[in-house]
Parts: C-alpha cells; structure tokens; sequence
C-alpha cells in the first residue's frame, strides 16, 4: 500500500455497523466492516458500508492466486486434493501435512524448499502429537504450505530461482497479473503476507467481482473459467482441506453442500462464490475480528445462498452465545439494517 494513502481509503471510513453481541440485555459490542454482493457483470446487488473499501484480501483470494499453476498448463490434471491445498488456510492437521508433503514429494521437492515458515499447527490432535513426540513444528504446518507447493510447482515450469516468494519473481509477476485481471483494476501495491509472499491490495468490490467470476465460469469457457470452475468445485469437494475441522470455512462449506466456496482472510475477510446464483461476496471487519467476520459471512449465506437459520452452523456462529456450562449469556446478531 502506498504511504501516501488519504482519508478516503482508511480502512474506517463509511464503515456500516454489521455486527452486534450483546450479553443480557446491554449491547456489549458493535463490530463495523464493510460488505458487497456482485454479479460477474460488474453489476453491485447489495452492499453495506463502502464496496469501494481499499483492503489487503489476505488470504480470502487464494484461489485467485491459483490461477497461473491451472492457466499455465503444468496443474492440469492434478488432483482435487492438491486444488483445494493451493486455495487452503488448512490447520496443519495430519491430512493437511501428509498431502503437502506427498505432493512436494511428486515434484521432487520436500519441506526446505518451502519459504512460508514454520507455524505452530491450529489442529489440536497434530499439535499435542508434536508436544508428546517432543517435535517441532515445521513449514509443512504453515497454513500457507499448500499454496507455496503451488508456487513452487508453478515455479519448475517457469525456471524461477528458488525464492519464488519475491515480488519481482516470474511466479509472482504472474499471480499479480491474473489478479488484477480478476479483479478488474490494477492493484495500488501490495504487502508482504505472514507467510511471505506478496499480497496485492484491492477494492473490495473487485475482489468480489472475482468472486463472482469464479461463480459463473463454466467448463466451456478459456484455460481461465476452466481454472476457475476446478478450483471452486476442489474446494466444495474438499472443505476439511481448506481449512479444517471446527472452522468456519469448512463448517459453513459443509453445511452448504456444495453450493458454495468459502474462504477466510486473516483480519477478518471472507469470500463466498456461489455458482447456483452466479454471485459473488466480499466482506471486511474493520476491527479485524474473526468471530464477527465468521458472523458476518453466515448471515450473508443465509440471504444468498440458502443456508437455513435452523442449521447448527448457524446456531453455532450467529445466535446464542453460551458460557462454559452452558447457560445462555447473550447473542451474536446481525446489526439493524444488515442483512
């Protein structure tokens, strides 16, 4: 992002109230953001806040970053398990790391070779297996690990140095091309992501253009919409792999059936593609709260796509919220005039 940003694209300017939890009956706390529903034509349906928000899409535009290892040919035929690790946050639980390093292993590489780092795995099973085992966590663990064995796989075929994850690098001069075609505007600059490669800024109205796009891309349409329609449909088929269990990206993404890709960005940004309806959704939580980002998304798939306001999930991320016996203290609710 440039320095010289003004006021009109601070992230909390015409910020909308979104979400609410309230304990008893006192508002505790009012979590503002922006959100916005499109359609692949440009065309805005809904939005709260300001759809033009400046953002970092964090992690939210994974599979857009995807495109260049299907576009290029060299993805082709690779297995849905590997798509929906290349779009993945995933939890660095034993399937999460047992995949990435089979596939480094197909390419002839192995867990050095990444550059994302190491992070301690949010799968609870995997992280007390390391504490019995008196292991260390390693790159495999990184929630990035699957999107950098894209990279790297990406970066065999275009006979890149090793440190792909630089932004002059052919592997990222590419993603950033099919990123700013996606979104529809060239991107005003980028920042380096916690797993260290570069992450492009944008509109939040373009990165749900994306969205959309990925949405109403079929099969019979250029190298790209037949690299959009793999990578959305590897996600739905896929939703553990993504993310991982207790998370709401693949909670929701279940819970959906297949009417939906979900994808979380580190504070608090969510993407929705719905094919059924061709839509596209972006949303930011200018606080950069998850449980309210998770609530948001909810509520948004509630009205779009279909997701009933009896299902558990939805209990679970937007509704009653109970203490640690149980009792009911309060409620995570959509704001008055959202959604």
């Amino acid at each position: 992002m440039p320095n010289s940003q003004t006021s009109n694209d601070r992230i909390d300017t015409g910020a909308a109230p979104l979400i609410e939890l309230w304990r008893g009956e006192f508002l505790e706390s009012l979590h503002h953001g922006h959100a916005v529903v499109m359609r692949d034509t440009g065309e805005i349906v809904e939005s709260w806040g300001r759809a033009d928000a400046l953002i970092y899409p964090r992690s939210s535009c994974k599979m857009v970053q995807a495109l260049p290892l299907l576009e290029s040919g060299v993805g082709r035929g690779l297995p849905d398990e590997y798509l929906a690790l290349a779009c993945a946050s995933h939890s660095g639980g034993d399937e999460h790391v047992t995949s990435v390093a089979r596939w480094l292993a197909d390419l002839g590489l192995d867990e050095g070779d990444l550059r994302c780092g190491c992070q301690d795995p949010q799968d609870l099973p995997e992280r007390d297996r390391l504490i019995r085992a008196g292991a260390r966590p390693c790159q495999l663990h990184n929630n990035c690990s699957g999107k950098h064995a894209g990279f790297l796989m990406l970066n065999q075929h275009l006979r890149g140095d090793a440190e792909y994850v630089d932004p002059d690098h052919p592997v990222q001069r590419a993603v950033r091309l099919a990123f700013e075609e996606a979104t529809g505007m060239p991107s005003p600059g980028y920042g380096i992501d916690g797993c260290s490669a570069p992450n492009f800024a944008t509109r939040l109205s373009a990165l749900a253009l994306a969205a959309a796009r990925f949405a109403a891309a079929d099969d019979s349409g250029d190298a790209r919409a037949r690299a959009m329609v793999a990578l959305r449909n590897a996600m739905m088929q896929h939703p553990s792999l993504v993310a991982g269990e207790t998370r709401a990206c693949t909670d929701l993404m279940r819970a959906l059936k297949g009417r939906a890709a979900v994808k979380f960005g580190a504070e608090a940004v969510f993407v929705a593609i719905l094919p059924e309806s061709r839509l596209g959704i972006a949303l930011k939580i200018v606080d950069g709260g998850t449980r309210a980002a998770e609530a948001a998304i909810t509520a948004l798939l509630m009205r779009h796509a279909g997701l009933p306001a009896t299902h558990p999930v939805v209990q679970h991320y937007l509704g009653a919220l109970p203490n640690r016996r149980g009792v009911v203290t309060g409620r995570v609710s959509a704001a008055a005039g959202f959604c």
